[in-house]
C-alpha cells in the first residue's frame, strides 16, 4: 500500500445514508473538472457519521495526473457520483508531486 498524499479534517454534509468506513474510496473534485478516487483512513476511529467530522488521509490513486494542485488550507469536494457528500480541508501536504507552493500564481 503506498503511502498517503495528504493529512485533511474530513466534514460530512448528512447526505449519505450510512456512515463513511475507514477505507471508504469516494471521488474528489482535485480541480474544476478533474475528479479522482482516493481511499480514506480516519484517525482513531472506524468509521464517520453522515454529518460527522474526523482528522484523517486521502491516498489518491494517481497524483502523477494533476501535480501542483494542492496546499494547506484548501478544500476539496467529497462526491458520490455527481451528489457532493462533505468536503475535506488540507491540513499537510505529504506528497510533493501535489504540493503547490504558490497557491496565489492560480
Amino acid at each position: 500500500m503506498r503511502t498517503p498524499d495528504v493529512v485533511v479534517q474530513f466534514q460530512f454534509n448528512g447526505t449519505r445514508k450510512y456512515p463513511a468506513n475507514d477505507g471508504y474510496s469516494p471521488s474528489h473534485m482535485i480541480t474544476d473538472g478533474y475528479l479522482t478516487s482516493g481511499v480514506h483512513h480516519y484517525n482513531g476511529i472506524e468509521s464517520v457519521p453522515v454529518d460527522g467530522v474526523a482528522v484523517g488521509t486521502i491516498t489518491f490513486i494517481t497524483p502523477e495526473a494533476y501535480p501542483n494542485t494542492l496546499w494547506e488550507g484548501k478544500q476539496i469536494n467529497i462526491q458520490e457520483g455527481e451528489r457532493i457528500v462533505g468536503c475535506a480541508t488540507v491540513i499537510e501536504v505529504l506528497n510533493p508531486i501535489l504540493n503547490r507552493k504558490n497557491k496565489e500564481s492560480d
